[in-house]
C-alpha cells in the first residue's frame, strides 16, 4: 500500500475498527492487522480499544461527539465592531469587562482584539509634564521656526545650539547603597540604614551644554522663573561660551530651553 493511501484520517481509522468489530475480531487482532497494513500511521492500541468498546456497545457514528461550550461563531463581524467601539471609547478597558458586556468568553475577546483588530496594550510612555493645547501649539510654531532656520545646514545649526536645563539640588548628601556596606560575620544581623529626610532648603542647578560637552553649571536659590534672573543666566551662559568655545559666539549661538530658542542677546519671549 502506498504512503498516501495508508495515511487515513481518524474517522477512517474508526470505520476500519467498526468493520472488524462487526466481523467479530478482538481489539488486539484489529490492532495487529492495522499495524501490518498502515505501519507507522496506524492508530495506537489505546485508541483501538476505546473505539472497539464503544462500537461493541452499539455506537454507529464514527464522528466525534459535539463538545460542550460556546461555539467559535462568536468571532463575528458584529462582535468585532462592538469590541472596537468599546476599546476606542475606553483605551484602558479590561478584557473581562468586555466579555461581561458582550456575554462572550475572555479568550474570544482577546483573540478578536489581537488577531482581528491587530491591537495590543502597552504601557504609557513617561513624559516630564502634561502639555496644554497652548504648549503644543507653541511647540509647533517653534519647531517650524527652527526648521526654517536650519534649512540644509543641519550640522552647522546643531553645532551652534546651547541647551539649558535645570534640576533641584537639596542640601544633604545621601549615603549610597555601596557606601553603606559593612563587613559582618556570619549570623550577625545586617546593619540598618535609616531614611534621610529631605532638607527644606534647596538650590536650582542650571546646566548649559553644547555638542562638545558641558559649558557651565550654575546654582540659584530662589525663583528661577523670574525674568531678570533668566536673563542673568543667559548672560552667564554667553560668558561661558566666550571662555570655552572661542570663535563660536561670532558665528551665532542659539540657547535652547523648553522649546524656546534665543539668540545670544537674550530670549525672544518669556518661557
Amino acid at each position: 500500500m502506498s504512503a498516501e493511501s495508508s495515511n487515513l484520517s481518524n474517522i477512517e481509522h474508526r470505520a476500519v475498527i467498526k468493520y472488524f468489530i462487526k466481523k467479530g475480531k478482538t481489539p488486539k487482532e484489529i490492532f495487529e492487522d492495522m499495524v501490518s497494513v498502515f505501519q507507522e500511521s496506524a492508530p495506537s492500541y489505546t485508541m483501538v480499544k476505546k473505539w472497539a468498546r464503544v462500537f461493541q456497545q452499539g455506537r454507529e457514528s464514527c464522528e466525534d461527539d459535539p463538545r460542550p461550550g460556546r461555539p467559535v461563531t462568536v468571532v463575528t463581524e458584529e462582535n468585532v465592531r462592538k469590541i472596537e467601539k468599546l476599546v476606542l471609547a475606553d483605551r484602558i478597558i479590561k478584557l473581562w469587562k468586555i466579555a461581561e458586556e458582550l456575554q462572550i468568553s475572555k479568550e474570544r475577546v482577546g483573540e478578536i482584539i489581537h488577531e482581528h483588530m491587530n491591537m495590543r496594550k502597552i504601557s504609557a510612555r513617561w513624559v516630564p509634564k502634561m502639555l496644554t493645547p497652548f504648549d503644543k501649539q507653541r511647540r509647533l510654531h517653534t519647531s517650524k521656526d527652527f526648521l526654517e532656520l536650519v534649512g540644509d545646514n543641519i550640522d552647522e545649526i546643531c553645532d551652534r545650539i546651547v541647551t539649558v536645563d535645570e534640576t533641584w539640588v537639596r542640601q544633604y548628601d545621601p549615603e549610597s547603597k555601596q557606601e553603606s556596606m559593612q563587613w559582618t560575620k556570619k549570623g550577625e544581623r545586617p546593619p540598618k540604614k535609616f531614611k534621610v529626610q529631605k532638607s527644606a532648603s534647596k538650590f536650582m542647578a542650571t546646566i548649559f551644554w553644547d555638542s562638545e560637552g558641558v559649558l557651565l553649571i550654575d546654582y540659584l536659590k530662589g525663583d528661577y522663573y523670574e525674568w531678570p534672573i533668566l536673563r542673568e543666566f543667559i548672560g552667564s551662559g554667553t560668558r561661558a561660551v566666550v571662555q570655552k568655545r572661542r570663535g563660536k559666539l561670532s558665528r551665532g549661538v542659539l540657547f535652547y530651553k523648553t522649546m524656546h530658542l534665543s539668540t545670544r542677546r537674550g530670549f525672544r519671549g518669556r518661557p
